[in-house]
């Protein structure tokens, strides 16, 4: 499982025009889920997601985690992070899981961090079109396989 967590100032997706979700100060999360992942790798992940110290503190240094200040989280499922460009330049999806595998875990991941941060994340449509928007604040960009976990 993939997950790329942006610092945000703000975001939003819409789908089909309409505003699906939107929030203020907090983390924008792509999620890439692959054939292998299991729940074990959302409550590894989800706790890394909630607990990333990348807030600014009131001497400007990055050590203020989601709750901290009072943010919220914006989480779009992504197939296209698990693309694989080793040959040829269309790339090959293969190891993104089928909808299947990959709705359940999603839908965990959502349950998981609702409860960890106390209050409902706002999320995109799994499978649909959609447009996000962002400010990435800083920016701030991290990306954490559940895989390279040593």
């Amino acid at each position: 499982m993939i997950a790329v967590i942006q610092r945000v100032s703000g975001a939003s997706v819409t789908i089909e025009g309409k505003e699906k979700g939107r929030i203020a100060v907090g983390f924008l999360v792509l999620l890439g889920i692959t054939t292998s992942d299991t729940t074990e790798d959302i409550e590894w992940l989800g706790r890394k997601i909630v607990q990333m110290r990348i807030f600014s503190d009131s001497e400007g240094k990055m050590n203020l985690d989601l709750k901290s200040v009072d943010g919220n989280i914006l989480l779009i499922s992504q197939f296209t992070l698990h693309a694989s460009t080793k040959k040829g330049n269309r790339p090959s999806f293969i190891d993104a899981a089928r909808p299947e595998i990959a709705i359940p875990l999603y839908e965990k991941m959502i349950e998981f961090l609702n409860q960890e941060i106390g209050e409902h994340i706002q999320t995109g449509e799994f499978g649909a079109d959609m447009k996000v928007q962002l400010t990435n604040d800083g920016p701030v960009t991290i990306i954490i396989d559940s895989k390279n976990r040593t």
